[in-house]
């Protein structure tokens, strides 16, 4: 069996990666939700008081709607709080899911696609990947969106970000404390009492900040540390298996 090629393996980071969108976003929508009971609320056997007259079935679903996906809340007496954030995640991710559907389609000549919920436009988006494959530039776009869109979701509902422990020791302070932030394509070192020699960076004045590595360094902090570069450049990788794991 031959090895798969880029294209095939790009195309298997974004269908993991449309995976976890597909099971994450829901929970997103259950963040807007207004809560089943809480302590001050009647009990669950009491009945609920009629809807306010001249407010039709439609107009409360519309009501409900728009605070799912715009953060604002109905008129009338509430105790659900604002959740801005979530709402403006739903609205990014649901908006680029729409634009990935429809650009897929267009780059492989294929009609318009019809309207549909985010779950489906996602399947949707998986059933073309080998169809796609072979077209690097849209198996790559594919993937970066759908990366983009589950990061968005993943940090709306305050999961903390991955963090990868790779060999070496730290140049400044020589501790084993080098850890890989994928989702940042940034290394750092985790040592609070590490300092670097750059007086102008910020790990010197705050004691918050931690010194960090960008991709372009790599190379060098690897030879300065004693750590693998494939390794390290392995463990920077922002891909979905990682994320599965968890």
């Amino acid at each position: 069996m031959s090895a798969p090629t880029d294209d095939q393996k790009t195309a298997r980071d974004a269908m993991l990666w449309i995976e976890l969108l597909l099971r994450q976003f829901p929970e997103l929508l259950d963040e807007l939700a207004p809560a089943h009971h809480s302590p001050s609320a009647p009990p669950r056997d009491t009945p609920k008081p009629p809807a306010p007259a001249g407010r039709t079935h439609a107009e409360r679903a519309e009501a409900l709607r728009t605070e799912q996906l715009h953060g604002l809340t109905p008129s009338g007496p509430s105790t659900a709080p604002l959740r801005l954030h979530v709402s403006d995640a739903i609205r990014d991710i649901t908006d680029g899911v729409v634009e990935l559907d429809e650009a897929v389609h267009d780059r492989l000549r294929l009609p318009r696609p019809r309207r549909a919920q985010v779950a489906e436009r996602l399947l949707r988006v998986a059933a073309l990947l080998d169809r796609a494959t072979g077209d690097t530039l849209l198996t790559e776009h594919i993937r970066d969106e759908v990366r983009r869109m589950a990061r968005r979701c993943t940090r709306a509902l305050g999961a903390a970000e991955p963090v990868v422990r790779i060999g070496g020791r730290c140049p400044w302070c020589d501790s084993v404390s080098l850890r890989a932030l994928p989702a940042r394509r940034a290394v750092l070192c985790v040592n609070p009492a590490c300092r670097c020699a750059d007086r102008d960076c910020d790990c010197r004045t705050d004691p918050a900040h931690r010194h960090a590595w960008s991709e372009g360094e790599w190379a060098r902090l690897a030879a300065e540390s004693g750590a693998d570069l494939t390794e390290l450049t392995g463990a920077t990788a922002d891909t979905a298996d990682r994320e599965v794991r968890r």
